[in-house]
């Protein structure tokens, strides 16, 4: 019996483009003020980190496993977005 073969999450752009958002998140709270480090920014960081973190749980996946994956990745990005407005 032949093995399914899985997404490799470290070619799949979006991925991609989720670890390059979180760098960016990164930089972004080190000019946050020092009352928000342990709330707002705390929460945006990890949703950040929460989207490629999903993509490459759900790569190891069945297809519609993975499907939900990414999903719950796109929900982590619309988080950050409302978030950010909140920052901002």
């Amino acid at each position: 019996m032949c093995a399914k073969q899985r997404h490799n999450y470290k070619n799949l752009k979006i991925c991609k483009l989720g670890l390059e958002i979180t760098n960016d998140i990164s930089d972004i709270l080190l000019n946050f003020p020092k009352h928000e480090r342990y709330d707002l920014s705390s929460q945006i960081s990890r949703c950040s980190v929460s989207m490629p973190s999903n993509i490459a749980e759900g790569s190891s996946r069945t297809d519609k496993s993975f499907k939900y994956y990414l999903d719950i990745s796109l929900g982590s990005s619309f988080e950050l977005g409302t978030q950010l407005l909140v920052a901002n």
